[in-house]
């Protein structure tokens, strides 16, 4: 039977939350209707991502999930990075899946959907250049802050990673396609565009860069705000750290991923960027935009790491003073050089490695967020908080910021920002802005 209605689950990174939008989308263009949970659904999407052994492993947990108490269960489609990477063997481990669909190949679910309940089982893991965009239904409604993949695949072949084999090489779609959807995000009632890649700042269309791409967003009446993520610091170009301190609406705020303080260790990741060459590319980013929040990524317990090593990823955590970062155990991925390196690190190590770097990061991001209290600025209002008469915003350096109001998701606030916590901040109102 046809399915009537569809629940997406997405995992991981921010492109896998716009490829569910989108995938909803192109679903509800088919007549099917989202459903608020798994049990009501007949289709149930699991949007997965490989980054992470844990990450890979919750997408199977759930699908054993799915079966109901009276032995039936819904449609299952396995999507995303997992299904690129498995395939048919995703089918073998788990055979409740009804369809494998990778992230290039997600415009065909329709057809793959209507043979799926025909009784057939396919499995689509092709990876044309982004002939989906093409293929995809226009966007209509947009939330607050909305993502527009403008570029996807990796080139970087970081020895960690399976990015490059589950999202193929480094692709950018064109410019006249981004600035479209980008104008279709603010119509339908986006105040915040942020641009996803897997390497963002390595968007190109000819002669234009990203920096060019974000200057022409920015004459779009009715955007307020532009972000962009995820960066590499090849990437980080002259142009687009200008735009930085020129364009308005460019917000003040850069993920800028380091993984290592450890030039040994970057070295071993094939990272092709030193701690002198990355902190030299901050520096310049601050002396562009002072007010800057700087983020990063980091790996602990990469094969080989020492307790010194270890000890230069803390040194440069201070050197930088994040306003925030992400720091994750290193994860062995079947298929990358990593996998099979010596010296692999002991769980225990990992785990304590990774608890004296979440405090460290603490540390610095409570002084960021404290540093602010008292300044003057504005939040674009998101989502009801968890109190009556409460509502969270984000601030230019991408704050959580809790007000009391009765605004709604869309409005811009006028706002002082009154007290600081490690993970959001206070603030009172001090004028609304329409939507």
């Amino acid at each position: 039977m046809t399915p009537k209605t569809f629940k997406i689950k997405s995992f991981g990174c921010q492109m896998n939350v716009y490829d569910g939008e989108r995938m909803g989308e192109l679903l509800a263009a088919e007549g099917m209707a989202a459903a608020t949970d798994s049990e009501d659904a007949d289709l149930v999407v699991l949007n997965t991502c490989h980054i992470r052994e844990k990450a890979a492993e919750k997408a199977y947990s759930d699908i054993g999930r799915l079966r109901r108490e009276d032995g039936s269960k819904p449609l299952i489609a396995l999507a995303g990075c997992v299904a690129q990477a498995e395939g048919t063997e995703a089918k073998r481990r788990s055979p409740m899946i009804d369809l494998v669909v990778g992230p290039q190949a997600y415009h065909r679910l329709p057809e793959m959907i209507a043979e799926a309940a025909r009784g057939g089982r396919p499995v689509d893991t092709d990876m044309p250049a982004l002939s989906k965009f093409d293929l995809l239904p226009a966007r209509r409604r947009a939330t607050p802050s909305a993502y527009l993949t403008v570029q996807e695949g990796c080139d970087k072949f970081c020895t960690y990673c399976v990015v490059p084999y589950t999202r193929g090489a480094e692709v950018s779609r064109p410019w006249e396609d981004i600035i479209a959807e980008a104008h279709a995000l603010v119509g339908g009632g986006a105040r915040e565009i942020v641009l996803l890649g897997q390497n963002v700042n390595a968007w190109t269309d000819g002669a234009r860069g990203l920096a060019e791409l974000i200057r022409e967003l920015a004459t779009i009446d009715g955007l307020e705000r532009i972000r962009y993520t995820t960066s590499h610091p090849a990437d980080m170009t002259d142009a687009l750290i200008a735009a930085h301190g020129e364009v308005e609406k460019l917000m003040p705020y850069l993920h800028l991923p380091v993984q290592s303080g450890s030039d040994r260790i970057l070295k071993a990741m094939n990272r092709s960027h030193t701690t002198d060459t990355y902190l030299r590319l901050l520096e310049q980013m601050r002396g562009t935009r002072p007010d800057i929040a700087l983020s990063g990524d980091f790996i602990v317990g990469f094969p080989g790491e020492t307790e010194a090593d270890f000890e230069a990823t803390l040194q440069i955590v201070d050197a930088v003073r994040y306003a925030a970062a992400y720091s994750f155990k290193y994860s062995a991925r079947p298929g990358t050089p990593a996998a099979v390196m010596e010296d692999q690190i002991p769980r225990d190590v990992m785990e304590d490695r990774l608890r004296r770097l979440h405090e460290r990061i603490n540390i610095h991001q409570l002084a960021f967020n404290a540093g602010k209290v008292g300044v003057d600025t504005q939040i674009l209002i998101e989502r009801a908080g968890r109190r009556d008469g409460q509502m969270i915003g984000k601030s230019p350096w991408l704050q959580s910021v809790h007000v009391d109001t009765d605004a709604r998701p869309g409005e811009i606030l006028d706002v002082t920002l009154v007290s600081a916590g490690p993970q959001s901040m206070a603030g009172a109102v001090r004028e609304r802005i329409a939507a």
